[in-house]
This record gives structure tokens, C-alpha cells and sequence, in this order.
């Protein structure tokens, strides 16, 4: 899987706002990109994104900023991915379970969609409250802590 820069800016930024949500106030939109290093112009554009998706609420203004629209514990990694850049996993832009594969490929159809599922399996685990306060679900732990997970190939 490619995590694109703007999936990896916008769960910072929404794990940022998920840090800060005990606040009354709401965060300003340059305290995230300076707190996260993101680009004020990019992180504009994701936080659209994130606000489209029903994700973030916003309050223009001198007391404005940015807030999330649920509570942390309510929004997993994979709903800001898929809040800024579609689905998953998909194979050529289409659902795995809608590309047609004949002869010998034909298993391949059946290999990206266990993959979309074990992407599911980890990213719709973890909020951005797991986040937020760094207490990780255990199997997702579990996961990390395996040397050969850490093993590039």
C-alpha cells in the first residue's frame, strides 16, 4: 500500500485536532501546521476535505479554527484516508470485486480483495483517540512488534 503525503497530513492533522479536542476552543489552522509540519496551503485543502467528508467543522473568524465533528473515538484512521483519498484498495481505480480476471489470473481478483480486507482490518481499528493518546489497540500492537514486520523488501 502507498500512503499518499496528503493521507499521511491529514490523519497528523486530524490526530492534532483529536489531541486538542478536550479544549473549548476550537484549534487554529496554523497551530496544526506548524505543530505538524504540514504546509499551510495543503493543509487548507485537506481540511476542506476532511470538513466535505463530514469529518471537521470549522468557525471563521478571530476566535475561529478547526474542530472534529465526532468525537475521536468515532473516527478511524481509514474514514480520514478514504475523507481525502477514496477507497483503500483498488485496482486500476475500480472496486477489486468489479475487475474481471480470466485464465490463469483468474485467483488474483480474490488475492486484492484479502488485501483490501486486511487494510480494513487495521485501519478501521484505530481511532484517532488510540492516536491521540498513543494506547494502540493490542493487535494492532500485537502487529507492529513482529521484527518481520519492520523487515523492508
Amino acid at each position: 500500500m502507498r500512503i499518499s503525503a496528503k493521507a499521511d497530513y491529514a490523519v497528523r492533522a486530524a490526530i492534532h485536532l483529536a489531541a486538542n479536542a478536550a479544549g473549548e476552543r476550537p484549534t487554529k489552522g496554523e497551530a496544526v501546521a506548524t505543530g505538524q509540519g504540514i504546509p499551510m496551503k495543503f493543509l487548507e485543502n485537506i481540511l476542506g476535505d476532511l470538513r466535505h467528508a463530514g469529518l471537521v467543522r470549522s468557525q471563521r473568524g478571530a476566535d475561529g479554527g478547526y474542530w472534529l465533528n465526532r468525537p475521536a473515538d468515532a473516527i478511524s484512521v481509514a474514514d480520514v484516508i478514504r475523507a481525502v483519498d477514496g477507497p483503500l484498495a483498488s485496482v486500476r481505480g475500480q472496486r477489486p470485486e468489479d475487475v474481471p480476471y480470466e485464465g490463469a489470473a483468474e485467483p488474483l481478483q480474490r488475492v486484492w480483495i484479502a488485501v483490501r480486507h486486511n487494510l480494513r482490518a487495521v485501519l478501521e481499528t484505530v481511532t484517532l483517540a488510540d492516536l491521540a493518546s498513543g494506547e494502540l489497540p493490542a493487535d494492532i500492537v500485537k502487529l507492529a512488534d513482529d521484527p518481520e514486520a519492520w523487515v523492508t523488501r
